[in-house]
């Protein structure tokens, strides 16, 4: 039987073309995200250990000069007398330490370089050598005094810049002009995603980002006969509580690990979209194996008839699906090794720099897809080889085509029914409980669709016979023919929809939740921004206190307030985030939605409160709160102003001055500022903002359209990222409906050869077979994209508590593009499969049986 498997493998290997296609791509997804995932994870966690190779010690400071419950400020980071202390400890070679923060460096333009976030400044610490073994300079040399700073060889090449040139560099406060020192090379994980580091002299470091003499971070080295246990164990007690101590090997092992994590993150989510694509394999190769065994099945029954039992029927069709399985899953194996290449070479292209080192190809990932691809293919063809089994060889012989029993459709449609039911019950009882109903949605999803999936069958024809008079109206006797053959085997036309409609249920939900998610956010930037400019930091830090006169200073400026964050806890010891602003412009800048009292009242020192806020703490107008600020010391504030929450303050504002006042002399946290100018948004009016600031590369100045986008933009690319994870699923889909046109065709070559004798000619042939798909392809959209609305709003409900304006948008122009591409892919998928029927000698398919 197992010769017999592998003679039918080879007779029919056109046939199983798509079989060996939709496992391999899914195997190939699974496989590429492993080794991916794996190399991406061992270069970073290499260039980690690498970063410790020769550190014994490493000391991190976290007091930042906070105060502690008895309101004593810690120091702000390592002081130079602990690093001395440290250096003179027997067995230490050398002490480096270490100060960063936010350095973005104008190009020619005056334009960022780098995507802000990832844009760095540090400090050179040369060692007796005169070298800072953490840096290779490939040019000049490290910044020795305050005029000099160096940069990273690719942030020198994109402005253009070589040693001896004036280069601007922006930190938090005022751009300042440097001359390059040098340019070197770094393995620096931020300047490898896409950033820019730019090396300061150590004293400079210091007073930009911390405080002069001070440390964030010490690494200490030690002689090869010093062990790094008896070391740390000298080190902790000279750095006290606020600073952490730990071994180079131990830090570097808690690295690999977060590393570790952070793979495993991105693994689960793109495993589980390469789980979405096998799924929908599934119902492919389900197909393929339902047609082959029905066109073989007199010769199923010979071998019953000479002695072969049901069982040896059954492992001769799951053999064949082991067979196809293996072959798949290696050609899956190998494309996914280059996948993960390719991926590898495309995140270069990106700006982000993969470290180097070796492809990483695991036992288990081998032995992952190789099982996945088998497991699939066998699972898949179990029920059509235990269907074939069943059948009685006398009744085979005498039909090539048994239709099922009244008995099965009932007991079909009936399970199909209850899941169904089950499934919506749960929807809609999740979407009722609120944020807290999402497991019961996610449930009732999947009981929804694999109910629809076992009913799609019974759903065709309703469907079909709809859109039948249309057909024949306008295709005449080719569109007739068409509805015809689409409902003649529902359960095959219903698989081959299924899969498409899996694909177009996530593809509409995502975007019905993703256009209502972003009108809610434009109706929230339009509702409450009457600024016509909001100022940030391109690296999400706070803005310099000095933007403000400068900004003062600036004609034209009608109205001006910053959005300072801060903090202040309350009586029943709960902290609360609260916004400062400029209570003599906020009015003209944002609109708070008043609901008692008036924002005038922040000029009188007094404070809003949003109205949850206010509900939680039984708060109103008139009533005290007793705040106790950061620097320690306590106030009363009044409520002056009940308003409705939104996301661009916190849920207390009062007047910057007063948290200014206990900043205890400490920067203060600008996180926006908001600008009104004369006439309104124009060039001119920006680009005098921008000549205000110092033309600072670093600071973004948004119109409201910039703003919408800021906020819409992420939306945009979690979509497109989610569309794109998607469409492995939906090409297996399209795969789908063209091996089942191509079997169908194959199957019915004596029907289309009396159809040509009659009269039929070559192009409505053609039609006929383009038409069936179009119609197969349709019903799966409509199925999917009423199944993805109906998701789309329930998870809506559990989620419109947290998001603003937030009502529920179909987006009818996405849901016609959808429906205009499934008839697409429809067209395009059966053109194999049409131009096969067309070409058939009407003779020779006459005489086939």
């Amino acid at each position: 039987m197992f010769r017999t498997a592998l003679r039918n493998i080879l007779a029919h290997k056109a046939r199983l073309l798509m079989t060996v296609l939709a496992v391999m791509l899914g195997v190939a997804f699974v496989s590429g995200t492993l080794v991916f995932t794996d190399t991406l994870g061992k270069a970073l966690s290499g260039q980690s250990a690498k970063s410790y190779d020769n550190v014994a010690v490493s000391v991190t400071h976290y007091g930042g000069g906070s105060r502690s419950a008895d309101g004593t400020k810690s120091a702000p980071g390592i002081s130079k007398k602990q690093a001395d202390q440290i250096a003179a400890l027997p067995g230490v070679t050398g002490v480096s330490g270490r100060v960063d923060g936010f350095a973005g460096v104008a190009d020619a333009k005056g334009k960022l370089i780098g995507n802000g976030w990832a844009n760095r400044g540090s400090n050179f610490a040369p060692g007796k050598d005169g070298k800072d073994p953490h840096y290779a300079f490939t040019d000049g040399s490290g910044p020795v005094r305050a005029d000099q700073v160096a940069l990273d060889e690719e942030t020198a090449s994109k402005g253009g810049y070589k040693p001896g040139d004036r280069v601007r560099v922006a930190t938090n406060g005022p751009v300042k002009e440097y001359s390059l020192s040098g340019v070197f090379t770094t393995d620096d994980g931020q300047v490898n995603a896409g950033g820019s580091l730019v090396l300061f002299d150590t004293p400079v470091a210091q007073k930009l980002y911390l405080k002069p003499g001070y440390f964030s971070e010490l690494s200490v080295a030690a002689s090869p006969s010093t062990k790094a246990d008896a070391l740390l164990a000298q080190v902790k007690p000279l750095v006290g509580d606020e600073a952490t101590a730990e071994t180079g090997a131990a830090l570097a092992e808690r690295n690999a690990k977060d590393i570790e994590a952070g793979m495993s993150g991105m693994n689960q989510v793109l495993l589980a979209f390469a789980g979405i694509a096998l799924f929908v394999g599934v119902f492919l190769i389900y197909n393929t194996f339902t047609m082959l065994v029905a066109q073989r099945t007199k010769e199923l029954a010979l071998l019953r008839a000479v002695g072969a039992s049901r069982r040896q029927v059954k492992r001769s069709v799951l053999a064949e699906a082991f067979t196809v399985g293996v072959i798949s899953s290696a050609i899956g194996l190998v494309a996914g090794i280059g996948l993960a290449v390719g991926l590898r070479s495309l995140m270069g292209t990106f700006g982000a720099k993969i470290p180097d080192g070796p492809l990483v190809i695991a036992p288990s990932t081998i032995g992952i897809a190789l099982v996945i691809g088998i497991l699939v293919t066998m699972l898949a063809a179990w029920l059509p080889a235990r269907r074939t089994a069943k059948i009685a060889p006398v009744a085979a012989m005498g039909s090539a085509h048994l239709p099922a029993t009244a008995k099965s459709l009932v007991l079909r449609n009936s399970i199909g029914a209850v899941l169904f039911l089950i499934g919506l019950g749960l929807v809609v009882a999740g979407a009722a409980a609120g944020s807290d109903g999402r497991m019961l949605i996610a449930g009732g999803a999947f009981f929804a669709l694999v109910g629809i999936i076992v009913l799609i069958p019974m759903l065709s024809r309703p469907f079909i016979a709809a859109v039948r008079p249309l057909l024949q109206k306008v295709f005449g006797t080719a569109g007739k023919l068409a509805a015809q053959n689409a409902v003649r085997n529902p359960r095959r036309t219903g698989v081959t929809a299924a899969s498409l409609a899996i694909g177009l249920t996530l593809v509409t939900g995502l975007t019905v939740l993703g256009v209502t998610v972003g009108k809610a956010v434009d109706r929230m930037t339009t509702d409450v921004v009457r600024a016509d400019y909001m100022l940030t930091m391109a690296s999400g830090d706070s803005l310099d206190k000095s933007v403000l006169p400068a900004l003062e200073k600036t004609p034209g400026i009608t109205a001006l307030s910053p959005q300072q964050a801060g903090y202040f806890k309350t009586s029943d010891g709960l902290y609360h985030a609260a916004s400062g602003v400029n209570p003599q412009g906020i009015d003209q800048l944002l609109k708070l939605k008043v609901l008692s009292g008036s924002t005038a009242s922040l000029a009188e020192g007094k404070v809003a409160v949003d109205e949850k806020t206010a509900e939680k703490q039984k708060l109103s107008v008139g009533k005290s709160v007793e705040a106790t600020f950061d620097d320690g010391k306590k106030a009363t504030l009044t409520v002056g102003a009940v308003y409705e929450a939104n996301e661009f303050v916190s849920p207390y504002v009062l007047d910057a001055k007063i948290l200014d006042a206990h900043a205890d002399g400490e920067r203060s946290d600008i996180r926006q500022v908001f600008v009104k100018t004369e006439g309104g948004e124009s060039a001119a009016n920006e680009q005098k903002i921008v000549d205000a600031l110092g033309s600072n590369p670093a600071i973004s100045v948004q119109d409201q359209t910039d703003i919408r986008n800021t906020f819409g933009g992420i939306i945009s690319m979690m979509l497109n990222i989610m569309y794109g994870l998607l469409g492995m699923a939906l090409l297996i889909a399209i795969l789908g409906v063209i091996n089942t046109l191509a079997m169908s065709v194959f199957e019915r070559q004596q029907e289309i050869g009396m159809l040509r004798a009659i009269g039929l000619d070559r192009g409505r042939v053609k039609n006929m077979v383009r038409l069936e798909a179009v119609v197969i392809s349709l019903f799966g959209a409509v199925l999917g994209v009423g199944l993805g609305t109906f998701l789309a709003w329930a998870i809506g409900q559990t989620i419109k508590g947290v998001i603003p304006n937030y009502e529920l948008v179909i987006p009818f122009d996405r849901i016609g593009v959808f429906l205009v591409l499934a008839a697409l892919v429809g067209v395009l998928a059966a053109m194999w499969p049409a131009r096969s029927a067309a070409k058939l000698n009407m003779l020779t398919a006459i005489k086939t049986e």
